[in-house]
């Protein structure tokens, strides 16, 4: 098991948003969350992403609690151990495709030609080789989520979270990013949980959970 949260709860003063959400996820699977929005899906996503604590449960992400880390040390496990992709990619817009794409493996400390080389390889397996030296301003939207992908997935984390990844895409661009998603877990071996309202991914995915008023529903 990659990833096992226990008992997830959330609340912020009288406000309880996750209610006990237990969640175990394999290596190698792909899971979507699911459900109306006000749900929680995206507070979930937050905490199993080490982005916000619970108010109670635990988790435990490739056999480390990152709730047990002072902040220096979990900054370093989120940075090696998971990645993201958001709705609005967050790419740096004076930085080239290339050099968004190395940002998580220099803080890391990888030398700058390791991170060019392993960020080169990266853009070429998404066929954005063209576009290596492209700022965010001139690449397509379908371009810049590819770049997101191959940013979340440049230091090789065990797990990568979706917020709505495709939610700002087209509709070819987003199948087409749905199939790097599945082309990624077969060649990396890699585990996605993504959070998305699109009815085509969450059918594609080995599981899709769904979210009513803080808890999972089957």
């Amino acid at each position: 098991m990659i990833l096992r949260a226990e008992n997830i709860q959330k609340s912020y003063g009288d406000l309880s948003i996750l209610k006990g959400v237990n969640l175990e996820i394999k290596q190698n699977e792909i899971v979507s969350i699911v459900g109306a929005s006000g749900a929680g899906k995206t507070t979930l996503l937050q905490i199993l992403g080490t982005l916000d604590q619970p108010s109670d449960g635990s988790l435990n992400i490739d056999g480390t609690n990152p709730f047990s880390l002072n902040e220096k040390k979990l900054s370093s496990f989120r940075n090696s151990t998971l990645g993201f992709i958001f709705q609005f990619h967050q790419l740096l817009p004076e930085f080239t495709a290339a050099e968004n794409v190395m940002l998580p493996a220099l803080i890391k400390g990888l030398s700058k030609k390791e991170a060019e080389q392993q960020a080169l390889e990266l853009l070429e397996k998404v066929g954005l080789q063209d576009r290596i030296k492209h700022k965010p301003s001139e690449l397509s939207g379908g371009e810049q989520q590819r770049t997101a992908v191959c940013r979340a997935l440049m230091n090789k984390p065990k797990v990568i979270f979706g917020d709505e990844p495709s939610g700002n895409l087209d509709t070819q661009s987003s199948r087409d990013l749905h199939e790097l998603f599945f082309q990624l877990r077969e060649e990396f071996n890699q585990t996605f949980v993504l959070v998305t309202h699109n009815k085509e991914l969450s059918e594609m995915a080995d599981r899709s959970l769904t979210m009513v008023d803080g808890k999972f529903v089957s």
